[in-house]
């Protein structure tokens, strides 16, 4: 898993496809969500692109894209469900996929370590 420092996580999920949601920091620094506005599929965008708007009873917050491509599927579920972010935001609480155009992307990404360091402020 890579992560932003606007707290957006990234997995590759194949060679050339990547599952992305926002991190459990982000989901609980906006409280209860309570809409998701969905990319449409086969948007092609560019990372730090906003892509989703997640509404939550505190505000409303821009997801950008950590990498570039295309959209190929978004989380269905979360239409209905939209607290499938708060309750499982690195999983179940995912937001979209998208097929890569430059999977060097992922490498300006932070690892697991460093997001946390830039958590703590160090």
């Amino acid at each position: 898993m890579k992560y932003t420092d606007s707290h957006e996580w990234v997995v590759l999920e194949s060679t050339d496809v990547a599952r992305i949601g926002v991190t459990q920091f982000a989901q609980k620094e906006l409280g209860d969500i309570v809409y998701v506005e969905l990319p449409t599929l086969h948007k092609k965008v560019t990372a730090g692109q906003e892509v989703v708007v997640l509404e939550s009873t505190k505000a409303a917050a821009d997801v950008y894209s950590p990498v570039s491509g295309e959209i190929v599927e978004v989380n269905q579920s979360l239409s209905t469900q939209p607290e499938l972010i708060n309750q499982s935001s690195e999983k179940e609480g995912w937001l979209f996929k998208l097929r890569l155009s430059n999977s060097s992307e992922l490498d300006l990404l932070m690892d697991e370590k460093d997001y946390r360091a830039m958590l703590n402020g160090a």
